[in-house]
């Protein structure tokens, strides 16, 4: 499979809209695409994957995943979204980067590897609603595809390993008060009920920090309080945005701030959970050993949902990701399906 096939691919998924939730007409594409290359695409919802061609019980599976939704355009672009182009060795559209380096890397990196019999069987999945965290993405297929050994979560990591996740977790919280005039003395005001815990959040640190994420991170990202300005605001409601590193759930995160702040707290999830894979990993190896570096990612992808150890890799850059005028480098692609194929190719899970 040449990157010139790949390439020509990912113009066609640029050219299509893909927003989270309608990814129907990409999910048509792939599911047309496998079938003309001789593979049955099974399906659920706009979830769409096949299996390599040697599949066998007996052995390990890999599975190899990247979303095919993306986020709306801001106002920020110069040209058409969906319409790709190519100048200077990049190539322009909406999804070209985040995540379409990787839909097609891989695709192109499954092909070749399935020329011949692995020691793993294949599994090569496009997911939908992954930007939204959508119930109806990678969540709804996971006992389709039980059994997974290792996943490689395809997002812009630069090709390098993303040996860790930061999870993530937004509360929403509220002050209580009482409402009174504000010419007199009345009232309780839901604003100064709120500081003591706002400024908790500022100041507490968690205890255990973590080498490749660093610390739990909360940052208030948002304050709603009062209409008139002669009214002592009884309620005031504020957004809290928390980063957790690997040594802590969600859910520990939770009943901690809970035994400390005063306001009333409401998480809207606790399943973007933390993630990472052991150093000592044979894919972790493998990856160090091709001169590819590890890190800690401090974005959340996929892999907060699945179950499965993972890997977080792909082409492009995580800065370019929901910018205005979205591309990828060419060469970007034509290097990713190597680096995929060079990890892959022969690999021994050992497990």
């Amino acid at each position: 499979m040449q990157a010139s096939e790949a390439i020509d691919l990912l113009m066609k998924i640029i050219s299509i809209p893909s927003f989270s939730g309608e990814e129907d007409r990409v999910a048509d594409l792939m599911e047309m695409t496998w079938a003309k290359l001789g593979y049955r695409a099974y399906r659920k919802g706009d979830n769409v994957w096949v299996r390599s061609h040697y599949f066998d019980p007996a052995k390990p599976t890999v599975l190899l995943e990247a979303h095919i939704d993306t986020v709306k355009p801001n106002a920020a672009w110069t040209f058409d979204p969906f319409c790709p182009e190519i100048r200077e060795g990049k190539l322009f559209g909406l999804g070209s980067n985040d995540t379409g380096g990787s839909i097609v890397s891989m695709w192109a990196a499954f092909l070749q590897l399935d020329r011949k019999a692995q020691p793993y069987n294949l599994i090569y999945l496009n997911a939908a609603e992954e930007e939204n965290t959508g119930k109806k993405g990678i969540q709804s297929v996971v006992k389709e595809l039980d059994g997974i050994a290792l996943a490689f979560i395809g997002e812009p990591t630069g090709m390098q390993a993303a040996v860790a996740e930061k999870g993530l977790m937004v509360l929403d919280c509220i002050a209580k008060g009482k409402a009174g005039h504000a010419a007199r003395e009345e009232g309780v005001n839901a604003i100064y009920e709120a500081l003591p815990d706002i400024e908790w959040f500022r100041n507490y640190r968690f205890g255990k920090v973590s080498d490749l994420l660093g610390e739990v991170k909360m940052t208030v990202t948002g304050i709603q309080a009062g209409s008139l300005h002669n009214v002592v605001p009884a309620e005031c409601r504020f957004m809290v945005d928390i980063r957790v590193n690997e040594y802590y759930s969600n859910t520990e995160i939770y009943e901690t701030i809970r035994s400390q702040i005063k306001s009333e707290i409401k998480p809207r999830s606790f399943s973007l959970n933390s993630s990472s894979i052991s150093e000592n990993h044979p894919i972790v190896e493998r990856c160090k050993s091709l001169g590819l570096a590890t890190y800690g990612s401090p974005t959340t992808s996929d892999q907060a949902v699945i179950p499965w150890t993972s890997l977080k890799i792909g082409p492009g850059d995580s800065a370019r990701s929901h910018t205005a005028d979205e591309y990828i480098y060419l060469k970007e692609i034509e290097e990713g399906i190597e680096l995929f194929v060079r990890l892959l190719d022969n690999f021994q899970l050992n497990i």
